[in-house]
């Protein structure tokens, strides 16, 4: 892409007010951008009516000085070497299955590891699941999303995510936790609500620097974009596009984890969800999910079956009862049978094992530097799924 081209593309989709459907429908209508800037304001707005011709005969505020730094962006080396392309419409690489949902991005930044970025290939393998769930899990369902990423990874799917807090981390984390160096296919991809430029949350840096060398940032965001909270909901549409089913680990009954299933199911995608308590408010949006028709999620093994795919991924993990209680798997720990899998206090566990609170204390501990068991904030404890 030259700067001419990119001059064009940049004035065609930053101008406010012209939103996707309408860029779509002019380069359906007049060819590339350069093309459609080249027609007067009166046969856009044939096309798309009078207000966004009106905006695109304006154009965005700050065109130059956008352009400049798109450029600059795009011949400068990324996090640790990593390569970057803005990759449009017109190109034979964009991802076929994002292409094919309604509401396909004119324009994706991206930045990543440099097989898979800028070249002839499109970046998103066709074998690529998203993860989603709660910006504040479980202890329970943070380990779900990491260790479904991880045994999904090693059969080789790559996990798509949005690199928020929560189980976004934890699905990335998992994905990067066994990556092959010369793999042709990206461990993860970080859609992400702001311009590249940025990272958000900035607690997540040091996460987004391993999936630039491992895999790939995506943004349909011009850079300088900030966390804006309506850019969240809205790039969840591309989570979904370019995955073949949407995993929900843990969701409140109003989350933008929701919001991502209904668009997978309405793209025609596959939703899975992984039941939890139920007394935990973050199981709630995956019970709906199920009462939906989503399919109810035990194992790595359900979703490679359900989307009728090869493989048997390593130790794949069982999610918790929906109820309290022991279980198999408890190892005969009188702690950890009582503890079941729902959160609890130590008053509560005192009663249920009859031990003096001191001794409970040392046991709990015990379990959790074994990695057994968490503690939550307001001094509950919650059993992990390793134990």
């Amino acid at each position: 892409m030259d700067r001419d081209e990119l001059t064009a593309w940049l004035r065609l989709t930053a101008a406010p007010g012209v939103g996707g459907a309408s860029v779509r429908c002019l380069l359906a209508a007049f060819g590339l951008p350069q093309q459609v800037l080249a027609h007067s304001e009166a046969a856009w707005r044939e096309c798309i009516g009078p207000a966004p011709a009106r905006a695109l005969a304006a154009g965005p505020q700050g065109l130059d000085a956008l352009v400049q730094r798109t450029w600059d962006w795009l011949q400068g080396g990324g996090m640790d070497g990593s390569a970057r392309a803005l990759l449009t419409l017109a190109d034979t690489c964009y991802p076929s299955a994002l292409l094919a949902t309604e509401d396909p991005p004119p324009l994706l930044y991206l930045m990543g590891a440099a097989r898979f970025v800028g070249g002839a290939t499109p970046f998103a393998p066709a074998r690529s699941l998203a993860v989603v769930g709660s910006r504040n899990p479980t202890a329970q369902g943070a380990e779900h999303a990491h260790q479904f990423a991880r045994a999904l990874h090693a059969v080789g799917l790559c996990i798509v995510s949005g690199l928020a807090r929560g189980v976004d981390a934890a699905a990335h984390e998992g994905a990067l936790a066994d990556v092959d160096e010369d793999a042709s296919w990206p461990a993860t991809i970080a859609v992400v609500g702001t311009g590249l430029d940025r990272v958000y949350p900035a607690a997540h840096r040091a996460l987004a620097h391993r999936i630039a060398q491992h895999g790939v940032l995506v943004s349909e965001y011009p850079l300088g974009t900030p966390p804006l909270p309506a850019n969240f909901p809205r790039r969840n549409r591309i989570i979904s596009g370019l995955s073949q089913g949407t995993l929900v680990v843990e969701a409140a009954l109003a989350s933008g984890s929701l919001i991502t299933a209904r668009l997978a199911a309405e793209q025609g995608r596959e939703v899975f969800a992984i039941p939890g308590s139920i007394h935990a408010p973050q199981s709630r949006g995956c019970h709906a999910l199920i009462r939906q028709g989503a399919k109810l999620v035990e194992s790595a093994q359900d979703v490679l079956e359900e989307l009728q795919l090869p493989g048997s991924p390593p130790a794949p993990p069982a999610a918790a009862p929906a109820a309290e209680g022991g279980g198999e798997g408890d190892d005969g720990d009188e702690v950890l049978q009582a503890l079941g899998f729902d959160p609890l206090g130590l008053d509560a566990l005192v009663a249920r094992t009859g031990l003096p609170a001191a001794t409970l204390q040392a046991r709990l501990l015990e379990l959790e530097l074994q990695g057994a068991l968490a503690r939550l904030p307001g001094a509950l404890f919650q059993r992990l799924g390793r134990a």
